[in-house]
């Protein structure tokens, strides 16, 4: 098994395609962090303009944490469509190219292959998330400082000191690891029905974005199916940063508002991805390859 993860991450970091995920998600980044230090202030006042009546908040409103949060509010919803260029290829592309044959005569069982190609797929998804973090997170500290994480929800003002910020990004990072790799397993299905890499790379992307529309959709006869839709659960990595408050309404540190959420986003997730590889093992094994 070792040595087929080996041979997919190979092949997965010697095409060219594979770093423009890297590329696009770092020009992205950096272009906003350029934006917001050249005129940040604005952006400040824009987000502080209905409270300042009311309240006062000192420091530095927009630190590092703030930036990567809204860094991770935009790429987050497009970083699936990255993944889905590697993941939706996986199988798809050796049959494309009449190799998938090939691989099957090997030593290795076909469910081996499948499996190992998938993690070297997960490989990749995590590697670049790990990337985004380093951008988003890291070098948004480095570039803006940090301070206490100032956030405006909907309907309330959440304000999380800066010493109980960092492990909530930690957290929110291997939520979305998760959401990635559900987008990579759906991908990999994908790629286990077809013969060519263009149908299921479209497939995986018209898939997403079909399901987020259900998801957002606010219609009765859609929130039967809503809270089993992936899509639906895939952004809950915001719930590390709604805190709980005491009598008092004041912050209660270390808390999460609504961990049994994120606890069911999590299972539902991961029943995804298993759902996803089950069927890519069983449609790979009776697959007749003809080319």
């Amino acid at each position: 098994m070792k040595q087929i993860i080996s041979i997919e991450l190979y092949k997965i970091f010697r095409r060219p395609r594979t770093y423009i995920a890297f590329g696009a998600i770092a020009a992205l980044i950096m272009v906003i962090q350029f934006g917001l230090k050249m005129d940040g202030q604005s952006y400040a006042g824009f987000l502080m303009k209905d409270i300042n009546d009311t309240l006062t908040v000192d420091g530095n409103v927009l630190n590092g944490y703030l930036i990567c949060y809204i860094l991770l509010q935009l790429l987050l919803v497009h970083v699936p469509l990255l993944v889905a260029l590697i993941a939706a290829d996986m199988i798809s592309g050796e049959a494309n190219l009449g190799t998938l044959r090939l691989l099957f005569t090997t030593p290795y069982s076909r469910t081996q292959w499948v499996v190992g190609k998938f993690i070297a797929a997960s490989i990749y998804t995590i590697v670049l998330l790990i990337w985004l973090a380093i951008l988003a997170l890291f070098l948004s500290m480095w570039v803006f400082g940090t301070d206490d994480l100032f956030l405006m929800k909907s309907n309330y003002v959440v304000l999380i000191q800066e010493k109980d910020v960092l492990w909530r990004y930690v957290g929110a990072f291997v939520f979305a690891s998760f959401s990635l790799l559900t987008v990579t397993s759906l991908g990999f299905l994908m790629s286990s029905i077809a013969n060519n890499s263009i149908g299921p790379i479209v497939g995986t992307m018209s898939a997403i974005v079909f399901f987020t529309i259900l998801s957002t959709l606010n219609i009765p006869l859609f929130s039967i199916i809503k809270p089993y839709l992936f899509t639906t659960h895939m952004n809950n990595w915001k719930e590390f940063f709604d805190i709980k408050v005491d009598d008092n309404n004041e912050a209660i540190f270390g808390t999460i508002l609504n961990l049994p959420k994120i606890k069911t986003s999590l299972i539902v997730l991961t029943v995804h991805i298993i759902l996803f590889v089950s069927a890519s093992v069983i449609i790979t094994k009776r697959k007749d390859i003809l080319s």
